[in-house]
């Protein structure tokens, strides 16, 4: 008989074999490769079982802290404040909502007791950020739309966790031999109540903390070795510590990155970040390939098809539920602030994907629970519909509504020539610094330097060919600059107020100066004036692309060859 850790052993290197060959073939293929995986395991499963059970503590404590900590790592503090207020919005009162809509419909037409319905309901509230994530990973989508819904989808699994306990209180309270004793339904609620907001702050506070310690102590610690293990230590040790002190676990893991990710990497060599990211990225794919393929192991069909009224019930309840919050909530919040375009609320509203953290609430059940299998079995409905439907769909959608990123090989070649000419810089910016701290000698410095400063100068060469032959890619590059340089301006007035260098009158004035021509200006798409309109009456712009304008003059330019915008594998530097 094999010792039970050999097996254990063997079915996730079978796991991790099954991971890689999906991987492979998807590749041929324009599904979502969280969705390949799902079909993959439910293929299996029909054959043979093996042996592997979804459980909550598998997926909250193991799958989705890495997944959370990497979205928050790359999400800058800018881009969070920017749509914090429609974030929180749809991640609290819509959790509530949603909720409330989702149960009322399930009671009604599953006929079930509404308590039990609103548990229900809880469980399904919040957008999956497992199933977010991985889908926008392969997914060319615009950045606010990005930040706000991934921001949306792991802020609201706090706040579902919330409203999931809450709802199970109620539920005790008011069902007759749920619980052990008649609590009263109000100590409930109000318990309830002042733990949404304990849980919520409390597991926010501990992750911003635990996270600010780790950026502080890898700061001045560069060594890449390290640095891997202390961020792993923090994403999974934020959550534990979380749970442990009975706060949100999530919300932790959620604080913990964004500030590790926003103060740590500052301080690291090119060499460590390189690690760092190849690291998190392999870890990533691990956790959401074995969440998925979980789920699709999990899967029993014939128990689906035994529930397909209730199931189907339930799907539109989650379906009606979004639409009505997404409009409902984005129209209020038009009304006061910036407007997040109709576009975005369409993917918003249709991306409401559910997964992982729904389904670890519905194992979660007792099965002592009253209708504890029906809820598990419409929680797996939900889950395999917006897999399978809603996930699948969302490509061709986002292209319809124009807002895939892939679309347009103009601008991906123009991110190309950025990306060399940001690369080439960062590298002659830190040799330099070895040089001047003494760790690379002058003669290699003297050797290297003339190298990367032809490299340099070729890829700024490269890039203004391509703006003057695309002139509606400088005039959106143009405005671009110009919001960031509204948004600037809004970060210094709010740096003096707090200082004390203006008045909250004075600041008051201003800030409403900026805002209205930052709203001005994504309203209308163009500066209205505020810069030149045409790409060719650039004060100084070079004429034939050739020339560099503001660089040294002993570096010779007037030789550096018209990259090929047609063929981008011609454009090479100059030979030394």
């Amino acid at each position: 008989m094999m010792d039970p850790f050999v097996e254990t052993e063997a079915v996730i290197i079978e796991l991790l074999l099954v991971v890689s060959l999906v991987a492979i073939a998807i590749r041929s293929l324009r599904i979502p490769y969280t969705v390949a995986l799902v079909i993959v395991g439910l293929i299996i499963t029909s054959q043979q079982s093996l042996g592997v059970d979804l459980t909550s503590n598998l997926i909250l404590a193991l799958f989705v802290p890495p997944l959370i900590f990497d979205a928050s790592f790359h999400l800058q503090f800018r881009q969070l404040r920017e749509y914090l207020v429609p974030i929180l919005i749809l991640a609290i009162p819509g959790v509530l909502l949603t909720t409330i809509i989702i149960g009322v419909v399930v009671a009604s037409g599953v006929m079930i007791p509404l308590p039990i319905a609103l548990v229900f309901g809880a469980m399904m509230a919040a957008t999956d950020p497992v199933a977010v994530i991985a889908l926008f990973k392969t997914l060319g989508v615009p950045k606010p739309l990005e930040v706000l819904v991934k921001g949306e989808s792991i802020l609201n699994n706090g706040t579902a966790i919330v409203v999931f306990n809450l709802m199970m209180a109620i539920a005790a309270a008011t069902i007759p031999g749920l619980s052990g004793q008649a609590e009263g339904e109000s100590l409930g609620i109000v318990r309830g109540l002042l733990d949404f907001a304990r849980v919520g702050l409390g597991g926010a506070g501990i992750g911003l903390a635990l996270g600010w310690l780790v950026a502080r102590f890898i700061s001045g610690v560069d060594d890449h070795l390290i640095v891997t293990t202390l961020t792993t230590v923090l994403a999974f040790g934020s959550f534990l510590i979380a749970e442990h002190m009975e706060v949100s676990g999530i919300l932790a893991v959620f604080g913990a990155g964004l500030m590790c990710g926003n103060i740590g990497p500052k301080a690291m060599s090119p060499t460590t970040r390189i690690v760092l990211s190849n690291f998190w990225d392999y870890l990533t794919f691990l956790a959401n390939s074995l969440v998925f393929l979980l789920i699709g192991l999990d899967i029993d069909i014939p128990d689906l098809i035994e529930h397909t009224d209730a199931i189907g019930i339930a799907i539109g309840a989650a379906l009606i539920s979004r639409v009505i919050t997404v409009y409902g909530l984005v129209w209020g919040m038009n009304q006061f602030r910036s407007k997040i375009p109709l576009s975005y609320q369409h993917v918003m509203a249709w991306g409401g994907l559910r997964g992982a953290v729904g389904l670890a609430l519905a194992l979660s059940l007792d099965s002592s629970f009253p209708h504890a299998e029906l809820l598990r079995e419409m929680a797996f409905g939900i889950v395999l519909f917006t897999l399978l439907v809603q996930a699948t769909t969302m490509n061709p959608l986002l292209r319809w509504l124009g807002l895939a990123r892939r679309a347009d090989e103009v601008k991906l070649e123009h991110q190309r020539r950025q990306g060399r000419l940001m690369a080439a810089r960062a590298a002659r910016d830190h040799l330099y610094h070895l040089h001047d701290e003494g760790l690379i000698s002058g003669a290699t410095w003297e050797y290297l330097s003339p190298r990367l400063d032809s490299q340099i100068q070729h890829s700024i060469a490269a890039q203004q060919a391509l703006l003057y032959k695309q002139p509606a890619l400088l005039l959106e590059e143009r405005e671009d600059a110009w919001r960031e340089g509204l948004r600037a301006q809004r970060a210094m007035l709010s740096k003096m107020l707090t200082e004390g260098l203006l008045t909250e009158e004075v600041y008051a004035e201003l800030v409403t100066e900026v805002d209205a021509v930052l709203d001005q200006h994504n309203k209308d798409g163009q500066g209205q004036g505020k810069f030149p309109q045409n790409a060719q009456t650039l004060t100084g712009y070079p004429e034939n692309g050739q020339t560099l304008a503001g660089y040294p003059k002993n570096r010779q330019t007037q030789n550096i060859p018209i990259p090929d915008v047609q063929n981008p594998t011609r454009n090479k530097p100059p030979k030394q």
